[in-house]
């Protein structure tokens, strides 16, 4: 029987480590799995189309919160076009709750995998190609058998190691343009009440010998990320340090990994080694949440806040980690005013990304159970994401939004990250500049169409120049940031030239002497004056903007300076040009 296993990813650069975990465990026993990718931006009838191409006797989903409700209406289409088909759902937003797929959506799913799916899947395939005699023998499942809803017995969890690896060269060249995922361990220890992590008891690891021949794959085929998905990579130190010891041993210079961990458990040790890492080899997205201590207790999430930002703060004076830190809005006890102060702590320490979550209310989790408690009311359409609660109103909540869509716009992006950090001095948090921009943005109607780059930039200007003073330094601050993004040809109507020849004179003049090319850009040295010029720029600042930004804007003196932006020399921490002061009075 020709068995398909469906992903249905958020991006296109994702991609299912799961399906590729089952593929290749049951190939272990001679049973082949087809895996077919789309994406939630693939039309429904697309994606039945290209099922119904393959012919498949058996059609697996991978079930999450962003494609539940594209799944059920696909395979409902398929039961109808394919009837004969066996149909399987598994993954986390089926393993907790699954009654309801039964109840409402009768005759579409003919197994649900509860849990961990790969022996599972072997199983219900061999029983559906008559190895097996019954469903009821297979445990970890839940099937219709004509009456009520049938669930087997809890699976027993697999040792890792039995799951073989799943890339080789071929799938490296399919997957050459996405992430590719990995998984060191199962499980977490902690118990989160968002988060369905919170239900399992264990935390499962791969052997150390298997992680190093694993990893040794992805480095020697120069892998550009590998984004590991323990859900705390940490919570066992020597295993996470004796993996940082061999990447940072074994780095080729190229490869990135991303981890997540629970920062305020790091330790000296561990800052030690992390200190000792090539700039953007690691990767770390850290879980803040809330810094409001009465949340951190509704929702059994203990950790040090203190300990927290410290390390956040000493990681990113070593200046080669990019941090990620996240918050979410709309849990217990967390009012708009208090959200407001979880936002500036985190702002705080300005990490290259900040990510403002909003409350999903996921099947199987401890806050689903406990909503009433909160007053809080949701969607119930998947994502399951907050309307409102006892503590935050919708109004509020639509504001927040609009919020997280300018930390997206001008502080995620990179655009105007240097901007946002003079500007904010011109307000008492970070929090209200961000609401202010919001409620402006909304105001203007900004929100109601796109806007190319320039615009951006404009709109970022106009609305600065309502609260500073002195408009040359805000003029000079964008101008670094719009450049430090862009070889930008064309400036906006606010923006004058500094002197434009005398600085394409200063440029020509410094382009043509080689020991500045040597000396700034040694990788461009094989290109002429007139190339370096195309892919580099200088521009003239009214102020000693190096400086001025080295030093987080503590001081502003009027001062000529001229800066070199390296559009093939990228930071590696931000993506942006490298930038040098080459000059000035």
């Amino acid at each position: 029987m020709r068995t398909v296993f469906t992903a249905i990813n958020a991006k296109f650069i994702h991609s299912s480590l799961a399906l590729r975990c089952i593929k290749k465990y049951c190939a272990e026993f001679d049973v082949y799995i087809d895996i077919a990718e789309f994406t939630i931006n693939s039309s429904e009838e697309f994606i039945v189309s290209e099922i119904y191409k393959m012919k498949p006797d058996i059609l697996g989903f991978s079930c999450y919160i962003w494609n539940i409700e594209m799944i059920i209406n696909i395979a409902s289409v398929v039961k109808k076009v394919l009837p004969s088909i066996k149909i399987i759902f598994g993954g986390p937003e089926v393993s907790y709750e699954f009654r309801y797929l039964f109840e409402e959506n009768p005759g579409i799913v003919d197994v649900i995998v509860i849990g961990e799916g790969e022996k599972t899947v072997l199983e219900v395939i061999s029983c559906f190609n008559d190895k097996i005699e019954e469903l009821s023998e297979i445990d970890g499942i839940a099937f219709f058998n004509g009456n009520d809803v049938v669930v087997t017995k809890k699976r027993k969890p697999l040792e890792l190691d039995e799951i073989p690896f799943v890339y080789d060269d071929f799938s490296m060249e399919e997957l050459k343009n996405k992430i590719i995922y990995y998984e060191a361990s199962r499980g977490c220890p902690y118990k989160c009440q968002y988060c369905l992590s919170s239900v399992e008891n264990e935390v499962r690891f791969l052997s150390k010998e298997r992680v190093f021949s694993d990893l040794g794959f992805f480095i020697e085929k120069k892998v550009r990320q590998v984004k590991f998905v323990d859900r705390t990579f940490n919570c066992n130190k020597k295993f996470a340090v004796d993996i940082w010891n061999f990447l940072i041993e074994n780095d080729n210079g190229f490869t990135n990994f991303h981890f997540e961990v629970s920062a305020d458990i790091i330790d000296s040790d561990i800052l030690s080694i992390l200190k000792k890492a090539r700039k953007q080899l690691f990767q770390l997205e850290i879980g803040v949440q809330s810094t409001n201590f009465d949340t951190l207790s509704a929702i059994q999430r203990k950790t040090n806040i203190s300990r927290i930002f410290e390390n956040v703060r000493t990681i990113k004076a070593f200046k080669n980690i990019h941090q990620h830190l996240d918050l979410i809005a709309g849990l217990p006890f967390e009012d708009y005013d208090s959200f407001g102060k979880s936002f500036d702590d985190v702002c705080s320490v300005y990490p290259e990304q900040l990510q403002l979550g909003f409350l999903k209310l996921l099947r199987g989790s401890g806050l689903r159970e406990n909503a009433e408690a909160y007053g809080i009311v949701y969607n119930e359409k998947a994502p399951y994401e907050i309307l409102f609660n006892d503590k935050v109103s919708f109004d509020e909540m639509i504001t927040l939004k609009f919020i997280a869509e300018m930390v997206e716009i001008y502080y995620n992006s990179g655009k105007c990250v240097n901007t946002i950090k003079f500007i904010v001095g011109y307000f008492e948090r970070p929090f209200l500049f961000f609401e202010k921009l919001a409620l402006y943005w909304v105001g203007n109607k900004y929100h109601e169409v796109s806007h190319n780059k320039m615009r951006l930039y404009t709109i970022m200007y106009e609305f600065c120049a309502l609260y500073v003073r002195d408009i040359d330094k805000l003029k000079d601050v964008i101008k670094f940031d719009m450049f430090l993004n862009d070889n930008i040809k064309n400036f906006p109507y606010w923006l004058e030239r500094n002197d434009f020849e005398g600085t394409k004179a200063f440029a020509r003049a410094f382009f043509d002497k080689q020991e500045n090319i040597i000396k700034y850009v040694p990788h461009l040295a094989g290109f002429t004056s007139k190339q370096i010029a195309r892919m580099c720029h200088i521009e003239k600042f009214s102020y000693n903007i190096f400086e001025i930004v080295e030093n987080d804007f503590l001081q502003f003196q009027k001062k000529d300076c001229f800066i070199l932006f390296d559009y093939y020399g990228k930071n590696d921490l931000l993506g942006n040009s490298l930038y040098y002061c080459v000059g000035g009075k």
